[in-house]
């Protein structure tokens, strides 16, 4: 008989980093995640990304590092904007971004008063756009942006009241 999974959160170390930057399998979910890194993604550059942004996070699957966020925004009284989403290839699949989403909004709302959570999403990057409206989050803007070869993609925006 197949066990529940079990979540849990806490905030991220030093010693994920290592696990964390190969959830991305490619140039194209780096480029999801983490629109200014360079493929393959780096300990040194997720390292700096914690370091500028806020309440980097890691839930555990079973006891296993399998996701990981953080703000790339944060306004108090206002909204946080949630970056750097990444999941485990090996735990896709199996709730760990919806959950991530959950625990995210809750810090937003404890440690910013948030009144409201924003999230962006490449075209095509399909598992994010299927989520987002899954989750409550409504469109609030569509933006031109390259991506690293300097084709013109959408960014397509969310938005939740908390």
């Amino acid at each position: 008989m197949n066990q529940p999974a079990l979540f849990t959160h806490r905030p991220a170390s030093a010693a994920d980093l290592s696990a964390i930057v190969g959830f991305p399998q490619n140039a194209q979910e780096l480029f999801f995640s983490y629109p200014k890194a360079d493929w393959p993604l780096s300990v040194a550059q997720l390292a700096a990304a914690m370091a500028e942004r806020r309440d980097s996070s890691v839930v555990l699957l079973n006891d296993r590092v399998a996701g990981f966020a953080n703000f790339y925004q944060w306004q108090h009284g206002d909204f946080c904007a949630l970056g750097n989403l990444m999941v485990a290839p090996w735990a896709r699949g199996q709730g760990v971004a919806q959950h991530l989403v959950a625990v995210m909004e809750q810090l937003a709302r404890e440690h910013y008063k948030a009144r409201r959570m924003q999230v962006s999403c490449f075209n095509a990057n399909s598992a994010g756009l299927l989520l987002y409206p899954k989750l409550g989050y409504r469109l609030s803007a569509v933006l031109e942006r390259r991506d690293p070869q300097g084709v013109r993609v959408a960014l397509i925006q969310f938005d939740k009241a908390l």
